[in-house]
């Protein structure tokens, strides 16, 4: 299984957010080009970056600075957050990000998505799944930066895209996101054994390595962290046997 660090920005700056609450935002002083060139001397491979303000109002605000992380080639890049149109994806494409990431987009136009996923790939097309279980324990998909409900499940979400040969699909579990509560190890168990033609990425809740060794158990292709690494909770040995370059 592969750690993937996450950088989620907002206005530009690296934040993390409790739970998906836009109130409830943690600053940190550094900056996202020194954040990506920590994680590269770790021995990461990828990064994972989330616009924040895009993924709340449609539109991809922190463009420039995402662009300019990217032409540094320093990791594979995936981008997600805003992302509602074909130019945008060119653009993020063109300019060296690697995978870009749809989320409210999969949810509202599944069938404009698709059309995107048959044209540019199933490694550069990947979808972003936000999750609240209900009552029942079904995993109800969230849109608009987690602040509206959908009706969907994931399963409901995920249905038209198995026939486009849809391969990255990264699933949060909102309840857990920024919490350091450890992943919700049954839900990435339950999407693999359900689902096992798709690579997941967890992610919410990783706060050591012992969340990490669980989630290669339940056979989690990848686990995004942002928190615990951000505030380097788990010791660099510890993070190795997840890390290609360390």
């Amino acid at each position: 299984m592969l750690l993937i660090p996450s950088i989620d920005l907002r206005g530009g700056r690296c934040v993390r957010l409790l739970k998906g609450d836009f109130d409830a935002e943690t600053r940190y002083d550094l900056e996202p080009h020194e954040l990506m060139l920590r994680y590269r001397n770790l021995g990461a491979s990828w990064l994972h970056i989330v616009d924040l303000d895009g993924a709340r109002d449609g539109v991809l605000a922190n463009r420039k600075v995402i662009t300019r992380l990217a032409s540094q080639h320093a990791l594979n890049l995936q981008v997600g957050g805003g992302v509602r149109s074909i130019e945008v994806i060119d653009d993020l494409l063109r300019h060296g990000v690697d995978r870009v990431i749809i989320g409210s987009a999969a949810v509202l136009v599944p069938q404009t998505v698709a059309g995107w996923l048959k044209r540019f790939g199933s490694e550069a097309i990947g979808l972003a799944l936000d999750v609240r279980r209900d009552e029942s324990g079904q995993p109800i998909v969230l849109t608009h930066g987690w602040t509206e409900s959908s009706t969907l499940s994931l399963y409901d979400v995920l249905e038209p895209f198995l026939a486009c040969d849809l391969r990255h699909v990264l699933c949060t579990d909102v309840e857990r996101d920024g919490a350091l509560a450890g992943p919700a190890i049954e839900l990435y168990a339950e999407l693999v054994s359900r689902v096992p033609s798709i690579a997941w990425q967890a992610s919410g809740g990783v706060r050591s390595a012992a969340d990490l060794h669980a989630l290669a158990g339940v056979g989690a292709a990848a686990a995004i962290s942002g928190k615990a690494l951000l505030e380097e909770l788990i010791p660099t040995e510890e993070l190795r046997p997840f890390l290609p370059n360390a």
